[in-house]
């Protein structure tokens, strides 16, 4: 499979170049800045440009057959909904239809997951934008038309954790709150085989 992966040199989108690398995919990574991709393949190619620009996004899309999305600016809530809403439009306007698209536990009904901290100490208030951008992204795509995934994980760490569960509903109970990168882009690599989650929100933490 062609993969195209926006958001490519951020902390799980460039793991998610591995893992699709590994995994026998074609990566076309976009990122605005091209000297941040630590991969050499021959099967990754590169492509910088701005990732709301729809015109850049369709560069990246030559010969596509996926996308996953993992744009993230911190706290800051200004890409994340922009990006997304150029890839989508750009999406149609080449005919890609699969999009598996990164968000956050704490979206939507995933809120009641959340302990009292998460709910309003960093998402009520220290991530704040952060947050309504993830809102405003799940937004655009569920409203796309597309074949969407969207996966909600927990706080991120650099070791991987047990007992990570993923679609569970708002009344889970025990959850850590945390999952590793390279477990989140595990999971968002896998759905590019599977179309069992089509439409649905995925909440992924231990």
């Amino acid at each position: 499979m062609h993969l195209t992966v926006f958001g490519a040199t951020g902390s799980v989108g460039s793991l998610v170049v591995d893992r699709a690398l590994a995994a026998g995919h074609t990566v076309t990574a976009h990122t605005r800045d091209a000297a941040k991709v630590r991969q050499e393949h021959e099967h990754l190619r590169v492509v910088e440009g701005d990732v709301t620009d729809p015109a850049d996004c369709r560069t990246a899309l030559v010969g596509a057959d996926a996308v996953i999305i993992t744009l993230g600016n911190g706290r800051h809530g200004t890409v994340r909904e922009a990006g997304t809403r150029a890839v989508v439009e750009a999406m149609h306007d080449v005919g890609v239809r699969r999009i598996i698209c990164q968000s956050t536990l704490g979206v939507g009904a995933s809120r009641d997951n959340l302990n009292l901290l998460w709910r309003y100490a960093m998402f009520g208030a220290l991530l704040r934008q952060a947050y309504a951008d993830h809102v405003r992204q799940e937004e655009v795509v569920t409203s796309s038309g597309l074949d969407w995934t969207i996966v909600r994980p927990s706080a991120f760490t650099d070791q991987a954790v047990e007992g990570v569960r993923h679609g569970f509903g708002t009344d889970a109970r025990g959850l850590a709150l945390k999952i590793s990168r390279g477990q989140v882009a595990d999971f968002l690599v896998a759905q590019l085989d599977e179309d069992g989650l089509l439409h649905r929100h995925v909440a992924l933490s231990a």
